[in-house]
C-alpha cells in the first residue's frame, strides 16, 4: 500500500520533469520550459515547484519533496512540433481535461514519435532552399542547380555523420568542407558561375538560425547561464562552417 502511495506522489513529478526533459531537446527556450513545468506542477497539485533548467539538464523540486530530482539532457534537436503537442498537454491539465497519468502516456507518446518530417523531405527542401538562397543572394540562373546539388549533399552529409559521431562540431565541418569542394568542382567544369554565391547559399540550411534566436531570448529573460551557454554553441557551430571553407580555399 504504501508503494502504492509512492508512486502515486512520484507520478506529478514525473509529468513535470518528462514535458521538460521533451521540451528542452526539441529546441524550447529556457523560460518556456520552465514556464510549462510550473503550470503543470499547479495543475497537478505540487504546491511551491521550483525547476532551474540548463541546455544539460533540469532540476525539479516543490515544497512536497524533501529532495531535488535532477535529469540529463544528451541529444538536442529541433522539433517545434513536439513543442506545440507538450504544450497541448499542459492546457488540457490546466483545464482539467486528463488526468496526470493520461498527460504522462501522451508524453511518452510524444517522447517516443518520430520527427515530424522524414528525412528524405528534410534532405529535399535543404537543397531547394540551399538554391533559393543562392538566387536571393544575387546569383545568377546558373547557379541555382549547383546550389541544390551542394545544399542537399552537405546535409545529408551532415545528418550521416552526426548518427556516426555524436560530435556535431565534425559534423558540421565536414558538411561545410565537403559543400566547398563540390562547388568549387562544379565552377571549375563551368557548370556554375559564382562560387561565393553558391557556397553561402548552401550553408545556410546548416546555420543555427535557432541557436542564436534563444540564446538571445534567454539572455533577455534573465536566464544568463543558458543564454551564454546557447550562444557559444551557436558560435562553435559558426566556425565550424567557416573553418570547413575556409580549408577548402586553402588547398585550391
Amino acid at each position: 500500500m504504501n508503494d502504492t502511495a509512492a508512486v502515486d506522489e512520484q507520478e506529478p513529478i514525473e509529468v513535470c520533469l518528462l514535458a521538460g526533459k521533451i521540451m528542452l531537446q526539441s529546441g524550447a527556450e529556457t523560460y518556456r520550459v520552465e514556464d510549462t513545468m510550473t503550470r503543470i506542477a499547479n495543475a497537478l497539485g505540487l504546491a511551491g515547484s521550483h525547476s532551474y533548467v540548463t541546455p544539460t539538464g533540469i532540476m525539479f523540486q516543490s515544497d512536497d519533496m524533501r529532495w531535488a530530482k535532477l535529469i540529463r539532457i544528451v541529444e538536442r534537436t529541433t522539433d517545434l512540433q513536439k513543442v506545440a503537442a507538450v504544450n497541448d498537454v499542459s492546457r488540457k491539465l490546466t483545464s482539467r481535461d486528463v488526468t496526470a497519468a493520461e498527460a504522462r502516456s501522451l508524453l511518452m507518446d510524444i517522447e517516443t514519435s518520430r520527427h515530424a518530417y522524414p528525412v528524405g523531405l528534410q534532405i529535399a527542401a535543404a537543397a531547394i532552399s540551399s538554391g533559393c538562397f543562392a538566387l536571393m543572394f544575387q546569383g545568377s540562373l546558373s547557379d541555382f542547380l549547383p546550389g541544390v546539388l551542394c545544399g542537399g549533399l552537405g546535409f545529408l552529409a551532415f545528418i550521416l555523420l552526426h548518427r556516426l559521431v555524436k560530435v556535431k562540431f565534425f559534423a558540421e565541418f565536414t558538411a561545410s568542407f565537403l559543400i566547398g569542394i563540390v562547388a568549387s568542382l562544379l565552377v571549375m567544369a563551368g557548370i556554375g558561375r559564382e562560387l561565393d554565391k553558391i557556397i553561402i547559399g548552401s550553408v545556410m540550411p546548416l546555420v543555427p538560425g535557432l541557436l542564436i534566436t534563444n540564446a538571445v531570448r534567454d539572455l533577455m529573460a534573465g536566464h544568463l547561464v543558458s543564454g551564454l551557454s546557447r550562444g557559444a554553441e551557436a558560435f562553435l557551430t559558426a566556425f565550424a562552417i567557416g573553418a570547413g571553407i575556409a580549408f577548402v580555399f586553402t588547398i585550391l
